[in-house]
């Protein structure tokens, strides 16, 4: 049995290929060895439906945020193998799922804009080129702790509507000291951050809520897209769930940019099912 697994930050979407052709599938919580330990992750893992199928995976698939380093790499491998003994684990970026998923064998740019966000350019086989990936704090453009944070450092300094603070305090009963508390003490601020979103895309008809979205991809473009060579000549494409539920704007903002988007999908892993049933 094969198992596949596409990791971000705030969510793992896992599929199983069972022997007969069965595909099986769970959506659980991220990882993303950056911020956690691999005993951390392997803590997580043994309370998800994979406990369940520890005697039976021979091989592992992982496509994961944060896992570009061979030492972060090696964490992550560390995590599944304290589960699954005997299965033969690779893992691989978050990048290679969506450059595989939306580009296939043709050449371009392929972006993640979810809880982070991060991009590479694509020869139609390998990756080419990446942008550096500063994280939560230092990075980060267009994703939803990106978007979150712009929120809620407007939120503390009352510089939004009155409407969408009232309706923000009604929704979530959020004070500034509520926000400092899970930002600087809690765990996963970035995962605390991006929740915001869901609420910012309900409003993205008040110009306000529009622009935090579209003035993020705007940074995002000049952080990633517009630093690769031809990028006007290429199509963009993009994953997760921050450009696919917003991706009216994500299209206006490219167009007033000069930028080709092609193909806009939450998530990567049917396509990484496809590709790895032929090795069965």
């Amino acid at each position: 049995m094969i198992l596949i697994a596409d990791s971000g930050t705030s969510k793992t979407d896992w599929r199983v290929i069972h022997r007969d052709g069965r595909i099986s599938q769970h959506r659980g919580v991220g990882f993303n060895p950056y911020y956690m330990t691999s005993e951390e992750m392997a803590i997580q893992m043994r309370h998800d439906f994979l406990v369940n199928l520890e005697s039976e995976i021979d091989q592992i698939y992982y496509y994961g945020a944060g896992c570009s380093a061979p030492d972060r790499k090696m964490e992550v491998a560390n995590a599944l193998g304290a589960i699954f003994r005997h299965a033969e684990i690779h893992i691989d970026h978050d990048l290679a799922a969506a450059a595989h998923a939306t580009c296939g064998h043709q050449a371009g740019i392929a972006c993640i804009l979810g809880t982070g966000s991060n991009s590479c350019d694509y020869d139609g086989k390998n990756i080419v080129a990446t942008r550096p990936a500063a994280g939560y704090i230092l990075g980060d453009e267009g994703g939803g702790c990106y978007v979150g944070r712009k929120f809620l450092t407007d939120f503390i300094h009352e510089e939004m509507p009155v409407t969408i603070r009232e309706a923000a305090i009604a929704r979530f009963h959020i004070t500034q000291d509520i926000i400092q508390d899970h930002v600087y003490r809690q765990p996963y601020p970035s995962r605390y951050m991006a929740s915001f979103c869901r609420f910012i895309t309900e409003n993205k008809a008040d110009p306000y809520c529009y622009s935090l979205y579209y003035n993020s991809f705007k940074d995002f473009f000049a952080k990633h897209i517009f630093k690769y060579p031809d990028f006007r000549q290429k199509p963009a494409n993009f994953v997760g769930s921050i450009a696919y539920y917003n991706s009216d704007i994500l299209r206006k903002a490219a167009a007033d940019s000069g930028i080709n988007v092609n193909i806009i999908i939450e998530s990567p892993i049917a396509g990484l099912t496809l590709y790895h049933q032929e090795k069965l």
